[in-house]
């Protein structure tokens, strides 16, 4: 079993930043990679970052590209996402997600979840 727990949400202005933060417990946390995905009112959970278990390869939905970077210490048992130039359509709760595989944007692929972040952008 995996435990995943998101930290960092909160209330930011359009063009302000966050870091999201998911501690994971539980297996070898660098055995698998991890993935971001969010979820708007009234629109189904969606891709934004994932990342590879060594943290060599990621990748992004284009509409975050430049904006938000994934990152991991795997010492720390914890991913990051580093969210930048936010936008009121970022507004969304943000979950963290692992994968045994690879790295995937599928959201199929992934075995564990995390309970949310909500993350609001006002404009």
């Amino acid at each position: 079993q995996v435990q995943l727990v998101e930290s960092g949400g909160g209330l930011v202005q359009a063009g302000g930043s966050l870091r999201l933060s998911c501690a994971a417990s539980g297996r070898t946390f660098s055995s698998y990679a991890m993935g971001w995905f969010r979820q708007a009112p009234g629109k189904e959970r969606e891709f934004v970052a994932a990342i590879s278990w060594s943290g060599g390869s990621t990748y992004y939905v284009d509409s975050v590209k430049g904006r938000f970077t994934i990152s991991r210490d795997n010492a720390k048992n914890t991913v990051y996402l580093q969210m930048n130039s936010l936008k009121p359509e970022d507004t969304a709760v943000y979950y963290c997600a692992a994968d045994f595989g690879f790295l995937s944007w599928e959201e199929y692929e992934y075995d564990y979840w995390g309970q949310g972040t909500q993350v609001t952008v006002s404009s």
